[in-house]
């Protein structure tokens, strides 16, 4: 597994009785348990039945939502912006161009459906529009829409190269996210470098039309998880302006960090750089900036992403990191946490320590997080130290099986199996429904919400299926593309594809 330094397992717990505030059961720790070898036979049922429940949340959609956005599962029908209530925010990923099969398109690949592949990429070139008078967000549109054009692209030029399948195709996903990338440029007009939170698609920004263009404020990660597609975009097209201007947000981004505490805070003005929240994490409003830090360096092969994530992760791990919790603190008073309670987005971070080669405290992490699973079945959207519910919502979010999968990957312990297995289990029980999967409205009762995300499809059954499947299994290798935050498949062949654009080092 790439950039995976160490990959000890660690037996020792003793940290955890410092934490008192923390359950006892928690030192019932993943290395103390007995636990039985799933067979091969095992292993093969379960990844078919992940294939199953794939086949379930997709034909769903197909059936009862295409074009829309997204499904609607309690209701069977698709989700059209502007014909249902507001959302707000949650909104803004909406832009009526057929976000969920956008968003799965590198998905069907990783398990092995080719044919639906193939047909579903006519679809998006044939239905697919991305000119519509919308206002969407700026990193959800990069994350979701071009990353999963560039991850439909990446698996359509794979399989050309086969010989098989897609022997048709002519780049027409590339032209697509080229088309949406130059669409997405105007928010990029600031003086900082950090776009603007929304644009619309047809319009642009400050127009009348556009209804947009009037935000000061911006989330970090809204403004530093734009690196990876974006530079494969220029890498693949030869036009370095996507690169340049994600390059320019992260440098600004690290010489606005915190000086004493190199930490960052989660909101920012994107015309004078002063930090609106100076809370610091590693979950929601941050998470993907570190994530993107990292992963910059394995799919661009340059050192000044990883210098500046070990430089940021010295900081994580001094202040934020209190084993096994990750609690947030104050950039310019790090010793104050700024909350009691954690977000559920940050349980991507073992997966990431995973990449960085720190084990220890991402099996300590991910422990303290499936003991969450098993008393709420879910990872509510927030929940306390002592584990009782903050926010009581889940929209099905990826990331504990993110990170399961890449300890699993890691480890080679079967403790790891057991936790995908649950999730599988937990999914089938509490969230599936005639037409897909439903969100979660209150993990404490089991009610339902109407919605089944669209990163439901594009994330947590590549992972679930990757965790069951054998190297046989798969069509291709894996281990040469890194995943995106939306788990889009980049083809790390890219760092050599075009000369990297000189970054200047800041001190």
């Amino acid at each position: 597994m790439w950039v995976l330094i160490d990959n000890r397992r660690t037996q020792s717990c003793n940290n955890w009785y410092e934490l008192r505030w923390i359950l006892p059961v928690l030192c019932v720790f993943s290395v103390l348990l007995v636990v039985e070898t799933i067979t091969k036979e095992e292993k093969r049922r379960l990844r078919d039945q992940v294939k199953e429940m794939f086949d379930h949340a997709y034909s769903s959609y197909m059936e009862h939502a295409y074009p829309a956005d997204e499904l609607m599962p309690l209701t069977c029908r698709g989700r059209v912006r502007g014909q249902e209530p507001s959302r707000g925010d949650v909104d803004d990923a909406l832009g009526r161009f057929s976000l969920t099969l956008i968003d799965t398109l590198d998905t069907l690949v990783v398990l092995n459906k080719t044919e639906a592949f193939e047909e579903a990429v006519r679809k998006v070139i044939k239905d697919v529009h991305l000119d519509n008078d919308i206002v969407v967000s700026v990193f959800e549109t990069n994350i979701r829409v071009i990353g999963g054009l560039l991850g439909g692209h990446s698996m359509a030029i794979m399989l050309q190269d086969q010989g098989e399948y897609m022997q048709w195709y002519n780049n027409e996903l590339l032209y697509m996210a080229k088309e949406l990338g130059y669409k997405l440029l105007p928010a990029f007009n600031t003086t900082s470098g950090l776009p603007y939170p929304r644009i619309n698609l047809k319009f642009g920004l400050r127009r009348p039309e556009a209804r947009t263009g009037t935000e000061t404020d911006t989330c970090t990660a809204c403004a530093g998880t734009l690196i990876l597609e974006f530079a494969a975009l220029s890498r693949f097209t030869g036009e370095s302006i996507f690169e340049e201007h994600a390059r320019k947000a992260l440098d600004f981004l690290w010489e606005k960090r915190q000086r004493s505490s190199n930490l960052v805070g989660t909101t920012i003005n994107i015309h004078t750089g002063d930090w609106v929240r100076k809370d610091s994490g590693v979950g929601a409003g941050i998470d993907s900036y570190y994530e993107y830090l990292l992963k910059a360096y394995v799919l661009l092969g340059e050192d000044i992403y990883l210098e500046r994530f070990n430089t940021h992760y010295a900081a994580i791990m001094k202040y934020i990191s209190q084993p096994p919790l990750l609690l947030d603190v104050h950039i310019h008073k790090p010793m104050l946490n700024a909350r009691t309670w954690m977000d559920s987005l940050l349980a991507f971070f073992p997966g990431l320590q995973v990449l960085k080669g720190d084990i220890k405290p991402a099996i300590e992490t991910h422990e303290m997080l499936y003991q969450v699973t098993k008393k709420h079945n879910f990872l509510p959207e927030a929940f306390t130290t002592d584990f009782r519910v903050h926010w009581a919502q889940h929209p099905l979010r990826p990331e504990f099986a993110e990170s399961t999968y890449f300890l699993y990957k890691a480890t080679g312990d079967p403790y790891y199996l057991e936790a995908a297995k649950s999730i599988i289990e937990n999914l089938n029980r509490y969230a599936r429904v005639p037409c897909g999967f439903a969100a979660m409205k209150d993990v404490r009762t089991g009610s339902h919400e109407d919605r089944m995300d669209s990163f439901f499809l594009a994330e947590m059954f590549k992972y679930l299926f990757l965790i069951f499947s054998e190297k046989e299994d798969l069509i291709f290798d894996v281990e040469e593309y890194i995943f995106t935050t939306e788990a889009h498949l980049l083809p790390l062949w890219l760092s050599t594809a075009v000369q990297p654009i000189t970054t200047k080092k800041h001190e």
